[in-house]
């Protein structure tokens, strides 16, 4: 099978050099730094003081499934998200794979939305951090199989002189190093990007291994809320939920009905 991570990356390449043709680097500077006076809300706070830690997600495509919302609307779904208990959000910003946008972002923080939200796309160039910055994010994800170590290092100091948390994904053990860059929260994807086979034990095995201080978060394939909890004793505190909500006909009443059952 095609490595459909590389495919992504390279996509996200050429897309970053053409948003800096449409927005010039000093421009997208400008703009951001009057925002840097204010502060956002912190994502790895929220999920430690949460009783469920569910990072419930607004995602509308996937590369392994297609459409799962087309029509789902960033003004109702993340409100509703809020409004039914999430701890905080994640939004997809990739357009070509994931059908996401910056402007998803803008539009739930209109919408009422003041919980921390995850810029979730594919940052390659600290360009991105800055539109995650303007378009209202909270945190970054960073992913270990798409970074060197050195270029992952640089992306989390950038994003924390923006002011922005940083969410680093791992999937296998050699990826674990990573986590000595000492990221607001260590995620353990446990969908493999390369093939998109997912399995959470990935989380269970690899959670001792990392620091015991990190905030930990797993991410895909979770839809049980026993699966939650029994991450919750491995000493994960969010839980990153998209598909399983996205899927049905109102994803902020299923989110209310999954964190009932915690």
């Amino acid at each position: 099978m095609q490595d459909i991570l590389q495919e992504i990356v390279a996509n996200k390449r050429v897309e970053v050099e053409r948003f800096k043709t449409e927005l010039s680097e000093r421009e997208i500077h400008r703009r951001v730094e009057p925002l840097l006076d204010f502060s956002v809300a912190s994502m790895s706070q929220a999920l430690t003081k949460s009783d469920s830690g569910i990072i419930a997600e607004f995602k509308r495509k996937s590369p392994s499934k297609g459409w799962i919302k087309e029509d789902g609307r960033a003004d109702i779904i993340p409100l509703s998200y809020q409004q039914n208990g999430a701890s905080a959000l994640s939004i997809l910003a990739d357009e070509k794979y994931f059908g996401g946008s910056d402007e998803f972002i803008k539009t739930a923080r209109h919408s009422g939305v003041n919980i921390p939200i995850l810029y979730k796309n594919f940052v390659i160039d600290e360009y991105q951090l800055f539109q995650a910055r303007l378009c209202g994010a909270s945190a970054v994800l960073l992913i270990a199989a798409d970074l060197s170590l050195q270029e992952c290092g640089t992306l989390l100091h950038t994003a924390h002189e923006l002011g922005l948390e940083v969410l680093l994904e791992m999937h296998s053990e050699p990826e674990l190093e990573y986590a000595a860059l000492e990221p607001d929260m260590c995620g353990i994807n446990n969908r493999n990007l390369g093939s998109f086979v997912t399995d959470v034990d990935n989380s269970f095995r690899l959670a001792e291994l990392l620091p015991k201080d990190a905030v930990k978060v797993s991410e895909s394939g979770i839809s049980n809320p026993d699966t939650v909890r029994a991450l919750r004793q491995a000493g994960f505190r969010g839980f990153l939920i998209g598909e399983n909500f996205m899927k049905t006909a109102d994803p902020g009443q299923a989110l209310n009905e999954f964190i009932s059952k915690i």
